[in-house]
């Protein structure tokens, strides 16, 4: 194992990715959080850090969807077309939300927003870009965490609709 990373064995896991792991294990996941030495913010940072393509990072962006959360999982090589999501997802308009509005909707940081672990289950929609990648990597709550999963048990654990995002 890289000296970048451990497995959450000898790390205590911070409070939201803890509650991450348990709707993990809760869902049925397979992958395990894991604690990275520097934040990862950004799919670059995340890719550079677990030594892995961009486009293998599901980035969680959440958006304001005519006052509602909409959680959209797009692989970190992709832009999301907010128009093409709002039509997707059938809304009048999209936009970027707030921090205060992610934290509100998903007790979690921006940079840190897993797709899991939410006070109440976000309307989720799932890059089909990620289904290229054998494995994906999602943040675990924290901008320190991340764990590995698939896009078919990313799609299965967050309810989420396959779509294209760009």
């Amino acid at each position: 194992m890289s000296e970048k990373f451990s497995r959450a064995g000898g790390v205590p896991l911070p409070s939201n990715a803890v509650v991450v792991q348990s709707a993990l294990r809760e869902l049925g996941a397979a992958g395990e959080i894991i604690v990275l030495a520097e934040k990862a913010p950004t799919a670059a940072t995340a890719a550079a850090q677990l030594g892995c393509e961009v486009g293998a990072i599901a980035n969680s962006l959440v958006f304001d969807a005519d006052g509602s959360p909409l959680l959209v999982l797009t692989s970190g090589a992709h832009r999301v077309d907010v128009e093409l999501v709002a039509r997707t997802a059938g809304v009048g308009t999209v936009r970027r939300a707030t921090p205060e509005f992610v934290r509100q909707a998903t007790g979690q940081p921006i940079g840190g927003v897993a797709p899991v672990g939410h006070p109440v289950r976000v309307r989720t929609l799932v890059d089909n870009w990620l289904s290229k990648h054998e494995v994906v990597w999602a943040a675990g709550g924290h901008p320190h965490t991340v764990f590995p999963t698939t896009f078919d048990e990313l799609v299965r654990i967050t309810g989420g609709t396959p779509v294209d995002v760009e």
